[in-house]
């Protein structure tokens, strides 16, 4: 099973992984390598030994990159803080996620996430 993972990175000398899936699940890593490393034991840990059924991924797994600026007002920013808060996320994985979802029904699912599953990272 693969989950979409979207990778932030956090200053100039590391990364921060969030699954809109698992919002608890948060991975780290001072390079790409590691956060990977961190991201399949994140997703193991949660479920190892749990008789909680793992979900479904809400988007496809396939790789995707972007960057882009964007203008936005400050007092709805203040409030997707506190929600990213309230859920433990970043900024932009919530912002993600809620575009992730109003879109889904649209696309039926076919927007793209980076892709990690149990057993590791998809290489490409």
């Amino acid at each position: 099973m693969q989950y979409p993972l979207y990778v932030h990175r956090e200053g100039d000398t590391s990364f921060r992984g969030n699954f809109p899936d698992s919002p608890r699940a948060v991975a780290h890593g001072k390079s790409m390598d590691e956060l990977k490393i961190d991201a399949k034991q994140a997703v193991e840990s949660m479920y190892d030994g749990s008789e909680q059924r793992i979900p479904a991924a809400t988007c496809s797994a396939s790789e995707s990159h972007a960057s882009q600026a964007i203008g936005i007002q400050v007092s709805l920013l203040q409030q997707v803080d506190l929600a990213a808060r309230e859920r433990h996320m970043t900024r932009s994985a919530l912002i993600t996620l809620a575009v992730v979802h109003e879109l889904a029904a649209r696309y039926e699912g076919q927007l793209s996430c980076v892709p990690v599953s149990q057993r590791g990272f998809v290489n490409r």
